[in-house]
């Protein structure tokens, strides 16, 4: 099952493939797919499993940089992609998510941010960060929002060091396992599996919310969050529900 699994996954999101291929610029490499995912509205890379496969080569040696360097690299990599993804939906709003048709900055994908941020409140920022898809886009949400910059700059420096971080270190030290050691390409491919199970709930529960909006409105969308000043409004019961707590 796992050697179907390598053959009918995409090399792209191969973690061990990417590393190999890059060589001498694997954590270079990692750092702007890294960034790009984490700003730049491309959702469908493989954050998660090649910063525990980086943290696996730390340990093997293919990656000849100190463990604490590569997670101050890797963290400062996702926070300032975050930052980089607040500032573009500060600047453009709503209006990236448009067109229903379109490949990745579908409207629906605002929406299920938007509802993702409403139901978990400010730990929405930290928490996307082990959610694919959602991951990408809550910053420019909480951009076009205009969600308080401080605020905003601290939730997702939380996250940033508990995934860019916590995940590389989970890496490092499960690589120095011999039996994991012994079985790097098994065990890397698992984690992919692994790291795309989040994709595939959050995909379904998405199928499943698109046809309750579809009962309600014809056009699927949920009318709630459809301008910025919608999404400002929920930034902001959110921050009053915080400092009430």
């Amino acid at each position: 099952m796992i050697a179907l699994a390598a053959m009918l996954m995409p090399s792209w999101m191969d973690p061990e493939y990417l590393l190999n291929a890059l060589g001498d610029w694997a954590l270079w490499g990692t750092v702007a797919i890294i960034f790009i995912e984490c700003g730049l509205l491309f959702p469908i890379l493989p954050g998660d499993s090649l910063l525990f496969a980086v943290g696996m080569f730390v340990a093997l040696g293919t990656i000849g940089v100190p463990l604490w360097l590569v997670c101050v690299i890797l963290t400062t990599a996702a926070f300032f992609g975050n930052v980089s993804g607040y500032y573009i939906g500060r600047a453009l709003g709503t209006s990236l998510f448009k067109n229903p048709d379109a490949k990745f900055l579908k409207p629906k994908y605002l929406d299920q941010t938007a509802a993702f941020f409403d139901k978990y409140g400010n730990r929405a920022i930290v928490m996307a960060r082990f959610v694919p898809i959602v991951r990408t886009f809550i910053t420019v949400t909480a951009g076009a929002g205009r969600m308080d910059p401080r605020r905003f700059f601290f939730y997702t420096g939380v996250g940033a060091v508990l995934w860019g971080t916590g995940v590389t270190v989970l890496g490092y030290y499960l690589g120095r396992i011999k039996f994991v050691h012994d079985n790097l390409e098994t065990a890397l491919i698992l984690i992919v599996i692994v790291s795309v199970i989040p994709m595939v709930v959050e995909f379904a529960l998405a199928r499943r919310r698109d046809k309750e909006l579809k009962d309600a409105n014809a056009d699927g969308r949920d009318d709630r969050y459809d301008e910025p000043e919608e999404l400002t409004a929920l930034f902001d019961a959110a921050a009053h529900k915080h400092d009430k707590a």
